[in-house]
């Protein structure tokens, strides 16, 4: 039976090929660490990452490379940005869409005195932009959300919200988990003051790298979380108040760089508008597929019913078999690999009337086909009759 993989939303797969060949070249002929080498496969390996920070910092529109801050995921990058950012007293207003990696650290932060508000959403997953402003109140100090759902794809108007935070003189932290690589992402345009990445799903790379950008205003604000040798200014034990050793100390996760470093050049060569439009364009296949089952009540599809406004992502409840029992069907008789669950989301069901029961999550990627698109249309056809 072949195998069809349709969870690009928790991690993309396959990678390109370079991937895997640069962090097997790193492996077998580098093996070297940085800022502690002092030869000439360190220097080499040294000019890497810094080559890394540039194509990151140019790809979102940052303002100096020295500002890319590498991390093992984006939960790491998000614990980082709040917990060293956020103050008792603070107050920070967030969307009711957003993943357990933004409201597990602001619920731990309540705790420590940090209010939160959820700025409400609709059934669709999509922001009541026109509520943001009234929700603002003298304390609070920063708006956080994701650019898109991970649980139904909907697209966060960031570039609007950016420009109310700069209205307000308030900090604005995104979430790109969904978007980076997919989507475009300007941090100077968006009014973006700290941007979270992770390597591993749009932006093809390995497991275990991530990072964050901040603006330059952003550096001094935050408290360093971690702290540690980085291989600078090695005659003092105080942290250094310089980019990026402020934010990294310890040894890095050098094969994921590596790694992510092929990946940004293939998805360079291969342009993010080519790939949004190739996985947009499986997503409206999909949708399409799926409305006759809608229709006679085999199946919801949860959120926006077009490919417009959203990424390759598609929530479903299955009404005529238990979603868990469907996701086991489509893996044991089809071969199909989906998620099912709450998917780290409790809140956004909630918004979207499907707590605690949950959804099947379809995640299209860049090397999707329309016949794997095909097959699982046909698939649920059969399951939920």
């Amino acid at each position: 039976m072949d195998k069809i993989y349709l969870d690009n939303g928790a991690t993309s797969f396959p990678k390109p090929k370079d991937v895997a060949e640069a962090v097997y070249k790193y492996m077998t002929e580098v093996g070297a660490n940085i800022n502690r080498g002092g030869y000439e496969a360190a220097y080499d390996l040294e000019g890497t990452v810094f080559e890394t920070r540039q194509m990151l910092t140019d790809m979102f529109g940052g303002s100096d490379c020295k500002n890319v801050v590498f991390t093992k995921n984006i939960t790491e990058s998000l614990n980082v940005v709040l917990k060293g950012f956020l103050k008792p007293g603070d107050h920070v207003l967030c969307s009711s869409m957003e993943h357990n990696a933004v409201m597990r650290p602001l619920v731990q932060l309540q705790k420590q005195g940090v209010e939160f508000d959820r700025i409400p959403g609709n059934t669709n997953g999509e922001l009541a932009l026109d509520k943001v402003e009234s929700m603002i109140k003298p304390a609070t100090k920063a708006i956080v959300m994701s650019h898109a759902s991970n649980l139904v794809g909907t697209v966060n108007p960031i570039e609007e919200v950016g420009a109310i935070c700069r209205k307000y003189n308030i900090k604005f932290i995104v979430d790109s988990a969904q978007t980076a690589g997919v989507l475009p992402i300007n941090m100077k345009d968006m009014n973006i003051d700290a941007l979270c990445f992770t390597g591993h799903k749009s932006l093809l790379g390995p497991q275990g790298i991530g990072g964050f950008i901040l603006d330059e205003e952003m550096i001094k604000l935050i408290e360093p979380l971690l702290s540690g040798g980085t291989g600078s200014i090695s005659h003092t034990e105080e942290i250094p108040d310089f980019m990026p050793d402020r934010f990294e100390p310890g040894t890095m996760n050098l094969p994921g760089i590596v790694g992510l470093h092929a990946a940004l050049k293939w998805i360079d060569e291969k342009g993010i508008d080519e790939i949004s439009k190739h996985e947009l364009a499986l997503t409206e296949r999909f949708l399409e597929g799926l409305k006759p089952l809608e229709d006679k009540g085999s199946l919801k599809i949860i959120g926006l019913k077009e490919a417009a406004g959203r990424t390759a992502v598609v929530s479903v409840q299955t009404l005529t078999i238990d979603c868990a029992d469907a996701a086991f069907r489509l893996d044991s008789e089809y071969g199909i690999a989906t998620r099912v669950g709450l998917h780290c989301a409790p809140n956004a069901h909630k918004t979207l009337g499907t707590f605690p029961v949950g959804t099947v999550r379809f995640s299209f990627g860049i090397f999707n086909t329309e016949a794997e698109i095909d097959a699982a249309v046909k698939a649920l056809s059969e399951i939920c009759g």
